[in-house]
This record gives C-alpha cells, sequence and structure tokens, in this order.
C-alpha cells in the first residue's frame, strides 16, 4: 500500500514522502496514529503542491539572505577599546561586543551565528565571518581603535 508520510517515521520514512509498506502496517499503525495517510490522486496533489510552495519559500529566504549578505559586507564596525603598547588590548574584543555594535547600526545579528574562533585581542582590521543562512556566510570588517 503506498502512503505519503504526515510525520517522520523512525526506519520508513521521512515528512511528506510517498512510499510502499505493507497494508497491515499502514491500516493498523499509520492510518489511525495520524503517522501518513494513503496516496490517493488527490493527496498526491496536495504533498506537489506544499513541496512547490517550500521550495518556494526557501529559494525566497536564501534571497533575503543574499541581499542582507551584501548590506553586511558593505559595512565596517568600529568598536573603540582600550589597549597597551604595541597594539595589544586590555581584554579583548567578544562576538557580544560585535553583535552589539551592528545592533546599534541597525544590522541584528545573533552573536552566536559570529564565527569568531577566538576573541579579538589586537588594534587594526579583521574580518570576521557571520553565519546568515545555512549556505550564506558574510565577511564583515571590524576595525578596533584605541579609546
Amino acid at each position: 500500500m503506498k502512503v505519503i508520510f504526515l510525520e517522520d517515521v523512525k526506519g520508513k520514512g521521512k515528512k511528506g514522502e510517498a512510499k510502499n509498506v505493507s497494508e497491515g502496517y499502514a491500516r493498523n499503525y499509520l492510518l489511525p496514529n495520524n503517522l501518513a495517510v494513503e496516496a490517493t490522486s488527490g493527496n498526491m496533489k496536495n504533498l506537489e503542491a506544499q513541496q512547490k510552495s517550500k521550495q518556494k519559500k526557501t529559494e525566497e529566504e536564501l534571497d533575503k539572505a543574499k541581499a542582507y549578505k551584501d548590506e553586511l559586507e558593505a559595512l565596517t564596525v568600529e568598536i573603540k577599546a582600550k589597549s597597551g603598547e604595541g597594539g595589544r588590548l586590555f581584554g579583548a574584543i567578544s562576538t557580544k561586543q560585535i553583535a552589539e555594535t551592528l545592533a546599534k547600526m541597525k544590522k541584528k545579528v545573533d552573536k552566536r551565528k559570529i564565527l569568531l574562533d577566538q576573541p579579538i585581542r589586537a588594534l587594526g582590521y579583521t574580518n570576521v565571518p557571520i553565519k546568515i543562512h545555512p549556505e550564506v556566510i558574510a565577511t564583515v570588517k571590524v576595525h578596533v581603535v584605541e579609546e
């Protein structure tokens, strides 16, 4: 019997997938527990429509992320910090400080999306990658200047 899965079923199929399963399994477990529906022509059309809308939505999100990437890459974030001899900072510039400075510039970025291996500990320019979308990573210039 061919069914369309409404939920992920371990070992059988993922949500939105159409597969053949044994009739007893479908009638006794999947259908009563609302884990799947029978794959009729109407249900198949609904599934295709859902997949098209989902694909369109992901493409729109990707386009928005690329546009936001261009906006972020045009910026130079300037952060003031106290420093000692040789341009070494007292302390360090963390992802939280970068996110706060971006927020002041009306660019909202979650500090967990800033991919900084180690905090910035010196004056000057540093390229900082920011993960906007799973496929889009922007690189922002952070300029640390002496206070």
